[in-house]
């Protein structure tokens, strides 16, 4: 007999009714198939190079010699003439736009062409850092300094109290983004060395801001209510607290402060760490050639020359001279100790009655509204807070722990079932990731979140040693879309980025690189990775020194091409660096492919299980109409069917979910 001949999507959509009707199928993935492993589920595992090229590259600002491994450079964009030599800070994005903050104002840049960058507006308003964020047609950026303007001069601030002195955050319209127009500011009484926007999935009328201000407390002459005072002796100062700001979407101009919780009440100050055997050998040094040395948090710590600076012009200006000299030097360091009791809100020493203070303010603040947490990064200590009222977050839980010296950021995973927080040791300006270097010091410590408590789990610290003339420690980052999988690419200055997966918090492992060498050959100059973020379907590293970088995922033993392609099909109109979005997946057939991956890397079904279900799904993917969604729907059966018979079964159902919805398409 001589069986009529039936096109590919007929022959699929014939076998997919003989499985609906309890036939054999030829498919790979029937019933027949063993799905069970002969071993064990395997830990991600990845062979790194080695030597690792990151150690020993020769130096340079533009043509420092690179390292990179498993990512693809695709562009490195030197900054505009106004803003070369003046740092860049943190990253907002809205639609194809990066938006990159400067201590000499915003820099807008079209990524449209990723290889290309096209510089949109250099907007010069000083400030420092400048961090930015975006929510609409509106921008926020932070000031802190003591320089900043309220009508964006240049000229600076010469005067200790001032009314056209900018401590807080400035409002721009961006409606058109080529031409940012400023709008309002909100002054506080720490100004804001960092902020954070959050959008409340119950509130469609408001954005809210919080604000992280570190500096010292402003006097009450230049901005009325200002109190630099303990609580108990004034309930309304400025310290250990933070502010949140209101933005009303349809007037921003009339943005205020809303209130200034107090979270961290009853912290006392935390164990630290002692220097490392090279920080003493610095601080030595430092003490023999007159450097000024300050006590902070019970270590001491060389002050940079950009603090001293004008500390010594001040002191010699207050009697009328030009040039400091031996006793305003002595003056400077009479009056040391006092300062960083202003700045610190006296919490870092204690006594005989037991520990000091615990922190005045945060330095980030990352919130994750779909889940109602925020993760405070706040000085020694790391909180878990709830934010389902975003007037009055309150605090769940306070981590502290004496390997970490400066909680700078968070970072949860998608889930919000962990929480990675960054420790900033050295304040960014040191070289933290010497060969001497413990490396649980400058790194990132990851915790569980179990209810309202945080559980340690493990720490991550980038693992190439970086010298002495590289500032290097663990500063901002993001979660890349890797679904099923929890992976992060993080900025560590002068130490490049590293991308990690955390998955397995007890087993954070690199499995991707980019670093450069130092940025001067002879003296600890400028330069590095201050903040990089993952944003659709590129990652985009804000260079300190050198400009704009962006990169692209390369598939590797650990990560594979479907994985990347079902991340780039993640979109979002806009980010900002303290707003953590939850990542949801369209359905595709790199989704799918993705997780199937991963069950064959993990090794948690058979080999023949998955060629089976691989030579299937492709089938279908050729098919169309009713014969795809009919053999899609088998196939889904089929491997949810096998999920107790693997050694991961979540992730086969999970496989099961990704492949009904593309049946359901």
């Amino acid at each position: 007999m001589t069986l009529p001949t039936l096109p590919r999507h007929g022959l699929v959509a014939a076998l997919a009714l003989l499985a609906g009707c309890g036939g054999g199928s030829s498919m790979g993935a029937d019933a027949s198939v063993d799905p069970t492993p002969t071993g064990t589920l395997r830990p991600l595992q990845i062979t790194a190079p080695s030597p690792d090229p990151r150690v020993g590259l020769e130096a340079g600002m533009f043509d420092a010699e690179e390292a990179v491994w498993n990512l693809r450079v695709v562009s490195a964009t030197p900054p505009p003439e106004e803003f070369v030599g003046i740092t860049n800070s943190d990253l907002a994005f809205k639609g194809p736009y990066a938006i990159q903050g400067n201590y000499n104002g915003v820099q807008v840049w079209d990524l449209t062409d990723p290889a290309s960058p096209d510089l949109v507006t250099a907007y010069v308003c000083p400030a420092s850092q400048s961090d930015v964020s975006v929510y609409g047609d509106l921008m926020f950026v932070s000031g802190e300094g003591l320089g900043g303007r309220l009508d964006c001069g240049t000229e600076g601030v010469q005067q200790a109290v001032s009314s056209d002195r900018l401590r807080g955050i400035r409002i721009f319209d961006i409606s058109d983004i080529r031409n940012p127009r400023y709008i309002s500011n909100v002054q506080t009484c720490r100004g804001s060395h960092t902020h954070t926007v959050l959008k409340d999935p119950n509130d469609d009328d408001n954005v809210y801001i919080y604000i992280s201000g570190s500096a010292p407390v402003r006097p009450a002459q230049e901005l009325p209510g200002c109190s630099g005072a303990m609580p108990e002796d004034d309930p309304n100062s400025a310290l250990f607290r933070i502010e949140v700001i209101r933005v009303p979407l349809a007037d921003p101009a009339s943005a205020a402060i809303v209130s200034s919780p107090r979270i961290f009440e009853d912290l006392v100050a935390p164990p630290t760490h002692g220097l490392s055997p090279a920080d003493l050998e610095v601080i030595e040094e430092a003490r023999a050639r007159g450097a000024f040395i300050i006590e902070f948090g019970g270590q001491a710590q060389v002050l940079p020359d950009q603090f001293v600076g004008p500390m010594l012009d001040s002191i010699a200006g207050a009697r009328g001279a030009n040039t400091p000299n031996a006793a305003d030097s002595a003056a400077l360091r009479d009056f040391l100790p006092q300062w960083v009791a202003q700045v610190t809100g006296g919490q870092a020493g204690g006594d005989d009655d037991g520990p000091g203070r615990g922190p005045t303010q945060c330095h980030d603040i990352t919130v994750y509204p779909e889940i109602g947490l925020a993760g405070g990064a706040c000085e020694g200590y790391g909180l878990l807070l709830d934010i389902s009222d975003p007037v009055n977050p309150t605090r769940l839980a306070a981590v502290a722990d004496s390997n970490f010296s400066y909680w700078h950021s968070a970072t949860f995973d998608n889930a919000g079932t962990k929480v990675l927080f960054t420790d900033e040791w050295g304040g960014g300006g040191g070289p933290k990731c010497r060969a001497s270097d413990p490396m649980e010091w400058g790194a990132n410590a990851i915790f569980t979140i179990e209810g309202d408590d945080l559980d340690f789990r493990s720490y991550y610290k980038m693992p190439a040693a970086q010298t002495n003339l590289e500032n290097c420690v663990a500063h901002n980052g993001s979660l890349i879309p890797i679904p099923g999988r929890d992976v992060m690419v993080q900025s560590w200055y002068q130490g490049g980025i590293s991308v990690f997966d955390w998955t397995d918090p007890d087993r954070p492992i690199e499995i991707a690189f980019h670093d450069r060498g130092p940025s001067d050959a002879n003296t600890m100059g400028p330069g590095g990775s201050w903040s990089v973020y993952w944003y659709n379907g590129v990652i985009v590293s804000s260079e300190i020194a050198r400009g704009l970088d962006i990169f692209e995922l390369l598939p590797s033993e650990a990560l594979s091409q479907n994985e990347i392609d079902a991340a780039n099909t993640v979109r979002f109109d806009y980010l900002n660096s303290q707003g953590q979005p939850q990542y949801d997946w369209p359905h595709t057939f790199s989704l799918a492919r993705a997780y199937l991956d991963q069950l064959e890397r993990s090794r948690a079904v058979s080999a023949a299980w998955i060629a089976g279900v691989r030579t299937t799904l492709s089938e279908a993917e050729e098919a169309s109409g009713s014969a795809r969604s009919s053999a899609l729907s088998a196939l889904a059966d089929r491997i949810a069917g096998a999920a107790d018979r693997s050694l991961d079964a979540d992730k086969v159902r999970t496989l099961a979910e990704a492949v009904r919805g593309l049946a359901g398409q």
